[in-house]
């Protein structure tokens, strides 16, 4: 089951401090109903870096400058949120591209109007298999694997269709010419607390994955390594992304949190010990130490963005692998994907 975390905060601390003329000015500026606004809103998150946007603009307060009463709910897992988002539940979503082009193939009225990371994954591997990988011969690696420990090599990642198990394919048949289930199985363990789980108990030999688990798993000494980052096989690497259904979208409101948005991510750029500190505070103190989340904010993989353009060349081959997998009907264009306009017009 999904974990649905509830928090709300809303913008009447903010008026409260601030005069009746000064209101009234702002009230010109935003309109709760310009656009087909809403006066609340759902934002869906889950508890990974990814997602290091919501749990600043949560801390910060950020929500407050919004014209609507914003409530989070926190997932485990992008199929979840795509599962809310049919349901009516969800107006904004911050999770993956993939879930966010099956909503919008699903006909719901959505787009992608920011990018939240850019190149956040990475390939772990046990260390064992790590002295043996030889990236000119991936297939000799993994029969080496196979001939010394008697089973075929085994990830396990976010379940089928997410970004870390399209990811983890693409990685696989592009760059390597190997097909997933013969020279490596590819299993969809969950979330990110499932697979680090998975990875800690040894119930698979690898994984595709975002921060904070590739820290986690070094923090606690968790015998694996990166055999290959997003980085470098494929530049401009989507991940989450914030996908807003038309009614925000095309609102005064949708604009504003675009705007928090970037703020969000000029203070995590500038502020990378804070930002941790809210991530670990959000996703919890006990799942991820405020030392282990500052020490993640080190990692390679954490390159946080607001601008979508960044993102679009991935998302093409996102695209193209969502729908040779069968989790959309259709290879989706860009322009069914993303809205440019509301950030281009910050």
């Amino acid at each position: 089951m999904a974990d649905h975390t509830n928090t709300g905060i809303s913008r009447r601390t903010y008026l409260a401090g601030i005069g009746a003329t000064a209101a009234a000015g702002l009230a010109g500026c935003t309109s709760l109903t310009g656009g087909g606004g809403t006066d609340s809103i759902t934002v869906a998150y889950m508890p990974i870096y990814p997602d290091m946007q919501y749990f600043v603009m949560q801390e910060e307060g950020y929500f407050s400058e919004i014209d609507a009463e914003v409530e989070g709910k926190q997932f485990t897992d992008g199929p979840s949120i795509v599962k809310a988002y049919a349901s009516g539940d969800i107006d904004i979503g911050m999770f993956g591209i993939v879930p966010a082009m099956i909503v919008i193939d699903r006909g719901i009225a959505a787009k992608v109007t920011a990018a939240n990371i850019v190149e956040p994954m990475g390939i772990l591997a046990h260390e064992d298999f790590a002295t043996m990988w030889d990236p000119e011969d991936a297939a000799g690696s993994f029969e080496q694997w196979e001939a010394e420990t008697g089973n075929t090599f085994t990830f396990g990642t976010f379940p089928e269709g997410s970004v870390p198990d399209i990811l983890l394919r693409y990685w696989l048949i592009n760059e390597h010419g190997l097909e997933p289930g013969k020279a490596a199985q590819v299993i969809g363990a969950g979330g990110a607390s499932a697979v680090f789980q998975g990875l800690a108990n040894e119930e698979f030999d690898g994984t595709s994955i975002m921060e904070p688990v590739p820290t986690k798993v070094q923090t606690e000494g968790l015998p694996y390594e990166f055999i290959a980052t997003a980085a470098e096989f494929m530049p401009g690497q989507p991940a989450a992304v914030t996908l807003m259904n038309d009614d925000v979208r095309t609102s005064d409101v949708g604009s504003q949190f675009v705007a928090q948005h970037q703020r969000a991510t000029d203070f995590i750029n500038a502020n990378r010990d804070t930002a941790a500190e809210h991530a670990s505070t959000v996703i919890g103190e006990q799942s991820l130490p405020p030392e282990t989340a500052k020490k993640a904010m080190e990692s390679p993989l954490s390159n946080f963005i607001t601008d979508p353009h960044e993102i679009e060349s991935g998302t093409k081959i996102f695209a193209e692998y969502a729908n040779r997998l069968g989790k959309t009907d259709k290879e989706l264009t860009m322009e069914q994907v993303f809205d440019y306009s509301v950030y281009d017009n910050l």
